[in-house]
């Protein structure tokens, strides 16, 4: 961490389109909480290895189904805390390629209102009487013309809130046979692409940051700053709500402890 008033240098040498807040106090952050793990640990991360570890954390949609609310409010805050008053899914889409398990990304529309130019897993907002699994399907389809019959449904990750839209969030994780083709819809995504988990896990992938704003946040330290994470990729930064979801992910999937309180 820096000292104390000491900004640190942020993404050295990394390109992205998007525009990343930066607040008036920042700090560095802890490193990746699979830094300790050996390159073997974090590579061949195989289909049987991600069910396995899903399986081992109680994930599996076959032994039971996701909380009906988040148990967390915000440990990592991403704004200033608004009512909940959405409900929201995204779909962690899955394939293997080369004995490696890769995750389906979108970049959102620079046209869009809110969080434009951004990273994000495909998703959206729940309709009435809808599952969070239903959601996440249709969303997929919607945004980039993934078949929700390609999609074998598998498992849950912790739903989230984010106090910047209000939302609650609910990723479900689904396994596909093999790399999709991808039909975006344009007003909502400017482009459709997959990362490998094994380089999202590989050393210098991972960011902390340490903010801190006027208002409390949960999970704050002593001082009052709290994490925000980031993960570099070609050509951009995952952050915020999605940072947060692949974070879990990865943690489940290496098999290190997460979330992380630092409060």
């Amino acid at each position: 961490m820096t000292d104390h008033g000491e900004r640190p240098e942020r993404f050295a040498g990394h390109q992205y389109p998007q525009t990343i807040p930066t607040p008036a106090e920042i700090r560095d952050g802890l490193p990746a909480p699979w830094s300790l793990l050996s390159p073997a640990a974090r590579s061949e991360l195989t289909f049987d290895k991600v069910i396995a570890r899903l399986r081992a954390a109680n994930r599996l949609l076959a032994d039971g189904e996701p909380p009906d609310e988040p148990e967390e409010l915000g440990i990592v805050a991403d704004d200033i805390p608004t009512p909940i008053t959405q409900r929201s899914a995204v779909l962690v889409a899955l394939f293997e390629e080369d004995g490696e398990t890769h995750v389906v990304l979108t970049r959102r529309a620079m046209t869009l209102r809110y969080h434009r130019g951004e990273i994000a897993l495909p998703g959206g907002r729940c309709e009435d009487n809808e599952t969070p699994l239903e959601t996440a399907l249709r969303e997929a389809h919607e945004e980039i013309g993934l078949e929700p019959s390609l999609v074998r449904p598998l498992a849950w990750l912790s739903p989230i809130v984010t106090f910047a839209s209000g939302s609650s969030i609910w990723p479900v994780v689904g396994m596909l046979d093999h790399r999709p083709t991808f039909t975006i819809q344009t007003s909502e995504v400017d482009r459709a692409f997959s990362v490998a988990l094994r380089d999202l896990v590989a050393d210098g992938s991972f960011v902390e940051e340490r903010w801190r704003r006027t208002e409390g946040r949960v999970g704050s330290d002593d001082e009052g700053f709290f994490p925000i994470y980031f993960f570099k990729v070609p050509g951009d930064l995952i952050w915020g709500a999605t940072a947060r979801i692949v974070a879990e992910l990865l943690a489940v999937v290496t098999g290190v402890e997460w979330p992380r309180i630092t409060g």
